[in-house]
């Protein structure tokens, strides 16, 4: 598959087919995705395939504990969504479904290999997962070029103690955000829909559009 048809058909999967994901797919998929840069080339991530089913209900069950509250902010107007009403009840159909998608895969990352510049600073500290999400975009891209689709989730995290304990990760390991993955149960999008560039590239001062009028917000 050409690159820039992956990167722009590579989006949220939330409906999935039941057949298996071979193993030598995934291989090949992980075989390219460990190439993704990384600070230091430390290599700090490790990915565990999840595909037991006893698993993945658990690992569902800690999905929705953190869902369902964050759906019912939504559906409230407390929380700000980019998508439509189709958009969010695929998401909800997808949280109560996560355990019959055939592969999850539990994004981990040793803490000491992580270079976190910004752990001392008054905001959202994301440095640290330059190292993690460039592989897992690498990953989505390699499994796009196999037909295969994904979906990024990260509440899981929120539950750090309990997936550890569940998956026999070392303490010495946080989870960085969980991949579900299979074949989609309908086509892959022809074009994702995207703010365009004039509205999203500045040039020198944040506002100024590089390529038209800008948006600051």
């Amino acid at each position: 598959m050409e690159l820039t048809e992956a990167m722009t058909t590579t989006g949220t999967c939330r409906r999935f087919d039941p057949r298996e994901v071979p193993p030598e797919v995934l291989h090949g998929a992980f075989d390219v995705a460990r190439f993704g840069p990384q600070g230091g080339n430390r290599q700090a991530v490790r990915w565990l395939v999840v595909r037991e089913a006893q698993l993945k209900e658990r690992l569902q069950e800690l999905y929705l504990r953190h869902w369902e509250p964050y759906y019912a902010r939504i559906q409230e107007g407390q929380v700000r969504v980019g998508g439509g009403d189709r958009m969010l009840v695929a998401a909800d159909e997808f949280a109560h479904s996560l355990a019959q998608v055939p592969v999850l895969v539990v994004i981990c990352a040793r803490t000491e290999d992580l270079q976190v510049t910004d752990s001392d600073t008054d905001r959202v500290s994301v440095v640290g997962g330059a190292s993690i999400y460039p592989l897992v975009q690498n990953l989505c891209l390699a499994l796009r070029d196999r037909e295969v689709a994904t979906a990024m989730t990260t509440l899981v995290c929120r539950e750090e103690p309990a997936v550890r304990e569940l998956l026999g990760i070392p303490d010495e390991y946080l989870t960085a955000g969980m991949l579900a993955v299979g074949y989609p149960a309908r086509n892959f999008p022809t074009k994702l829909k995207r703010l365009p560039v004039e509205e999203v590239v500045f040039s020198d001062r944040f506002g100024k559009g590089l390529f038209g009028t800008g948006r600051a917000t």
